[in-house]
């Protein structure tokens, strides 16, 4: 491992700050509504993707034109649990705001120290359920002070389990593909996901603004744009070559700071919309420092450094 230099601690920073932006364009993209969001996101993401993994060309442009089917179906279907989490993510921070959409997704550490022992059958350690609790106790406290926003929570807490759920599946991938391959068949399953999702909307839900909770118009086309090729193709391929230089500890206590860049960068841009309680504060910052504090106490244990896609 080489071993990273300022400028990369500086780079992986500015790429969490990208993450930590998204539900902010996600609250700019209104009214598109959420699954007409993912689907554009995808589609565009998709072929952002496609575009730079043919030009590195080579074995890795060759892994994608004949991925075994074994490997192409689970990744395909895990795209769609990636579509669904989106959608939610985005949907939350449309119940509530985004700093309440930011909190809750902070659990997402929390939850793959609990999803991790039932999916892969080991044992759960002490330090995981305790942490658990304390997760717990945070999130009380920002329900009972912003109990207005407490189904945007429990929606941003429901997106970050998803997002948790297709962090183990791709584990089991990583080391046999290459995680930009592994995305891009994400990406195209997400979006054909997306699809199913947006064809339930339109039979449950009467969508207000015609056409154009459908399809981006003016600035709208900006920010999509900006959501497709910077946060989701540039960030996550720069997090690719700059997350093999980082030990797991580091890259994982970084990453978990993205609740932070995005609750502050959502103040800046919408201002008192995103002022919230004391008692929020104190909760999600009850969160935070579990998620902090885990990779210190189990800094001992091995670990794989995940490449998560992007909220």
């Amino acid at each position: 491992m080489t071993k990273p230099a300022l400028a990369d601690y500086l780079h992986l920073h500015f790429i969490v700050l990208i993450w930590g932006f998204t539900a902010i364009l996600g609250l700019l993209l209104e009214p598109l509504s959420a699954p007409a969001l993912v689907a554009w996101r995808t589609v565009l993401a998709a072929g952002g993707m496609g575009l730079v993994l043919a030009a590195r060309g080579g074995a890795v442009w060759a892994q994608v034109r004949h991925l075994p089917a074994s490997a192409r179906w689970p990744l395909l279907a895990t795209g769609g649990i990636i579509a669904l989490h989106w959608a939610t993510f985005f949907g939350a921070a449309r119940l509530a705001n985004a700093s309440v959409c930011l909190a809750g997704m902070a659990t997402g550490s929390l939850w793959t120290s609990v999803l991790d022992p039932l999916m892969s059958r080991r044992k759960v350690r002490a330090i995981e359920v305790v942490l658990g609790a304390v997760v717990l106790a945070g999130l009380y406290l920002i329900f009972r002070f912003e109990f207005s926003r407490g189904a945007g929570l429990a929606m941003a807490v429901f997106s970050a389990m998803l997002a948790s759920v297709f962090t183990i599946l791709n584990s089991r991938f990583t080391h046999q593909y290459d995680a930009l391959v592994i995305s891009f068949y994400e990406m195209v399953g997400a979006f054909v996901g997306s699809l199913g999702f947006l064809a339930g909307y339109l039979a449950l839900v009467r969508a207000p603004g015609g056409w154009a909770a459908f399809v981006p118009v003016g600035w709208q086309w900006l920010w999509i744009s900006l959501l497709a090729f910077v946060c989701t193709v540039y960030a996550y391929t720069a997090a690719v070559r700059l997350l093999r230089k980082f030990s797991a500890f580091a890259a994982n206590l970084t990453v978990n700071l993205e609740p932070v860049y995005g609750i502050g960068l959502a103040y800046l841009v919408f201002g008192d919309s995103e002022r919230m309680t004391p008692g929020f504060y104190v909760g999600t910052l009850v969160i935070l420092v579990a998620v902090l504090v885990y990779p210190l106490l189990n800094r001992r244990q091995p670990t794989v450094t995940p490449i998560e896609p992007v909220p």
